[in-house]
């Protein structure tokens, strides 16, 4: 008798039971909102654009005296290869661009973490750096001339003084922003000060810290141009600037080319190391 009654409570669990042959799989809600590289979508949109410039050229829609044709700035550029000018002033603008970023973002880091890890410093550099860090950066360049001369220091001094005060605040501002209780919790296991700001409050602050050296490489690109501008033989700023005064736009379009080409590299090298770096965030 209990094992009829058994086998068949068995046997209504098991027809009663849910059945997993018609079951829908749910799908994966928790992905954060990271972004998916998407390949294809620039250089679609970069040919389009300059296809439409060139139709629009072609056929009288946009004047030829406004904005040459994407043709006639690539044989301005050709012939600036050809001439073997492409080479003196990239490489005049790469050392200038280089040198002056590396430099202002070393020091930018440097001040930051001590603006971020230091009392004493925050209450005697903060306010000094959110007093600087409005005035343009270019209008001291008549200073720098002075202090630096004419030659290489007053560009390279220009664009130093513009990249050091946005890294400063992002990396303090990165170093705030990481979270206490993993501090505290360094803490309790025995961590020593050194060891918390290498292993927990470095590695917290380094994106704000990489977002920071986006912003800054394009304010150097764009001090870059100004000094070469106002004192400078070389450099792509200086071409730019010749172009101008003689009204050949085709020139000039190639110029703006070449720096667009240098910002998109810069910002390439940064994707690159924020992939190697922060590569514990996926």
């Amino acid at each position: 008798m209990n094992k009829a009654v058994t086998n068949q409570t068995s046997n209504s669990i098991q027809n009663n039971g849910p059945d997993h042959s018609s079951a829908r799989p749910v799908p994966f809600r928790g992905g954060g909102f990271q972004p998916k590289p998407i390949r294809g979508v620039a250089p679609f949109v970069f040919i389009g654009l300059i296809a439409f410039w060139e139709f629009g050229s072609q056929t009288g829609f946009i004047s030829s005296l406004v904005l040459p044709a994407p043709s006639e700035a690539f044989q301005a550029f050709r012939e600036l290869v050809e001439s073997g000018m492409l080479f003196i002033h990239l490489s005049a603008s790469l050392q200038r661009l280089l040198i002056g970023w590396i430099c202002g973002t070393t020091l930018g880091i440097i001040v930051g973490l001590m603006i971020g890890l230091s009392s004493i410093a925050r209450a005697g550099l903060s306010p000094l750096v959110s007093a600087i860090f409005p005035i343009p950066k270019i209008a001291l360049l008549p200073l720098f001339i002075i202090w630096f001369g004419i030659g290489e220091g007053s560009k390279v001094a220009t664009i130093l003084f513009g990249t050091f005060f946005p890294t400063v605040i992002t990396t303090y501002g990165g170093v705030d922003n990481v979270d206490r209780n993993l501090i505290r919790m360094g803490q309790s296991f025995g961590l020593s000060w050194s060891s918390i700001v290498r292993k927990i409050i470095f590695p917290g602050a380094l994106p704000a810290i990489l977002s920071g050296c986006r912003i800054s490489g394009s304010i150097a690109i764009i001090l870059l141009v100004a000094a070469e501008m106002i004192g400078a033989e070389f450099g792509i700023g200086a071409y730019i600037l010749l172009a101008g005064s003689l009204f050949a736009t085709d020139q000039l379009i190639a110029g703006v080319a070449i720096l667009s080409t240098m910002g998109l590299s810069l910002a390439w090298l940064i994707g690159r190391a924020e992939k190697y770096f922060l590569n514990w965030r996926t």
